[in-house]
């Protein structure tokens, strides 16, 4: 086998499609956790802890940062955002939260559809089908 047949055969198994889409999917709903935390959770948290803002937190590490807020401290030098880790951890745990949930409700699913009975066996047919069918038998075997 050569080896661009071997490598279509590998990217025609259903895995790896199956990883390419999870791994776009995933892509975009890292846009959707980034907005939820930054657009929802972190102006909630910022007012029940009294109004801080985790975006522009930072220590500098070097005696020429002055600034105040974090984009311009970068221009002035290195620093140690720690704010901004904060908030990925956030997005972290809100996306394991949601994962946690989806497969919860999956494996739930799956537990209903292995609890179902089997489908029970067909209705015998009608006993005149039954007797047209031994005749037919029967003609058969002369």
């Amino acid at each position: 086998m050569s080896f661009f047949s071997e490598f279509r055969s590998f990217i025609a198994k259903g895995n790896v499609v199956d990883l390419a889409v999870g791994i776009i999917i995933g892509g975009a709903f890292t846009g959707i956790v980034n907005s939820l935390v930054n657009d929802v959770v972190m102006p909630v948290v910022s007012v029940v802890i009294g109004g801080i803002d985790f975006s522009n937190y930072f220590l500098p590490l070097n005696s020429a940062v002055t600034a105040t807020t974090l984009d311009a401290a970068k221009e002035q030098g290195a620093v140690f955002a720690y704010g901004k880790f904060l908030t990925v951890i956030i997005n972290f745990l809100i996306l394991a939260w949601i994962i946690f949930l989806m497969v919860k409700g999956v494996n739930r699913m799956r537990a209903v559809e292995e609890k179902k009975p089997a489908s029970a066996a067909p209705a015998p047919p009608p006993a005149d089908v039954q007797l047209l069918a031994e005749i037919r038998d029967l003609l058969k075997s002369r």
